[in-house]
């Protein structure tokens, strides 16, 4: 780590949704997603939180050999936003436990709260879980060929 990362630190950031964060675009495969509103998905938004999170945190990092990945998601999801409005992400870093990181988020399209809720992610060594990643993914292919 680079600096003296503590609770308390806040982050804004500002995303202008476009047409291909809404939910059709979330799995163009399925069919029920093709016929659903063009607004922000709520699997976009939580990856626009995730992101929002990782910004505020990344400079206290020796990034990118130290990262961060999400462990958990508690968000609502209460208003629509179209594509062509920007939300603003406030992220609060509420708790910190040894290399568990717990924000408070929310978020605002200019009209209407989108959502609030808490994220988790937990600070990681990049070379050892990609690692990790490829040797379970060797074990996987190898369980599929027997």
């Amino acid at each position: 780590m680079k600096g003296i990362l503590q609770p308390g630190l806040t982050f804004q950031f500002t995303f202008v949704v476009p047409e291909n964060k809404t939910v059709p675009f979330l799995y163009p495969e399925a069919e029920e997603f093709q016929v659903m509103p063009k607004v922000l998905a709520t699997g976009f938004m939580v990856g626009l939180f995730e992101w929002a999170c990782i910004k505020a945190v990344n400079p206290y990092l020796d990034w990118p050999k130290e990262q961060t990945v999400g462990t958990d998601v508690k968000l609502s999801h209460i208003a629509a936003t179209p594509p062509g409005l920007t939300v603003k992400v406030i992220v609060r870093l509420e708790q910190i436990e040894g290399k568990k990181l717990l924000f408070h988020v929310e978020g605002h399209d200019g009209i209407d709260q989108i959502s609030s809720g808490t994220h988790e992610r937990f600070i990681i060594d990049a070379a050892r879980f990609n690692e990790r990643a490829k040797r379970k993914a060797r074990l996987s292919v190898e369980e599929r060929e027997d």
